[in-house]
């Protein structure tokens, strides 16, 4: 029926998507509670970050990325899945990133347990370059803030806050 086929509705696979993610992280939320949402979010972040590094390391032929390319990296693959991240502060220690807009889109909102999302693929891809990260987010737009700020520690720092992600080889 051409009526219904040509009727204006704003869907489309992406958009789908990040519906059925954010609906998704939201009802975990809602139902496990915050800390098992990121949990969960966590090993599925895992997997991409490895699926990621794995194709930039190939895309660029090389056995491993230095940490200026970890960074290139990062910013690159927000860039493709609709982010707009940005280096604030890049330094032997750390990577310091912002971000204007969330891949996921206004499907964050109130669902932080997605952020795990960035702190999994960063830090699997940083650690397993750099043989160790810590990703601590310290401004996200899940939580209201305009922005995102994510600090990627490459050294170990005892007592220091955030998610500590180590190399397979370590």
């Amino acid at each position: 029926m051409d009526e219904v086929k040509n009727a204006r509705i704003p869907l489309n696979g992406d958009r789908f998507l990040r519906e059925l993610l954010g609906y998704l992280a939201e009802s975990i939320q809602d139902v496990a509670g915050l800390e098992q949402a990121e949990g969960l979010v966590s090993i599925v972040g895992q997997k991409i970050g490895d699926e990621i590094n794995a194709s930039y390391r190939s895309a660029l032929n090389v056995s491993g990325l230095d940490k200026d390319q970890v960074t290139a990296v990062m910013v690159d693959l927000k860039r493709r899945i609709g982010g707009d991240f940005y280096v604030i502060e890049q330094d032997e220690e750390r990577i310091v990133l912002g971000n204007w807009r969330c891949p996921f889109g206004r499907y964050v909102e109130g669902r932080p347990a997605l952020c795990m999302m960035t702190s999994n693929v960063f830090g699997v891809i940083a650690a397993e370059n750099t043989g160790y990260a810590r990703v601590e987010i310290t401004e996200a737009i899940a939580h209201g803030d305009s922005q995102c700020r994510v600090v990627v520690s490459l050294t170990p720092e005892e007592g220091a806050s955030g998610r500590e992600y180590f190399s397979a080889d370590s």
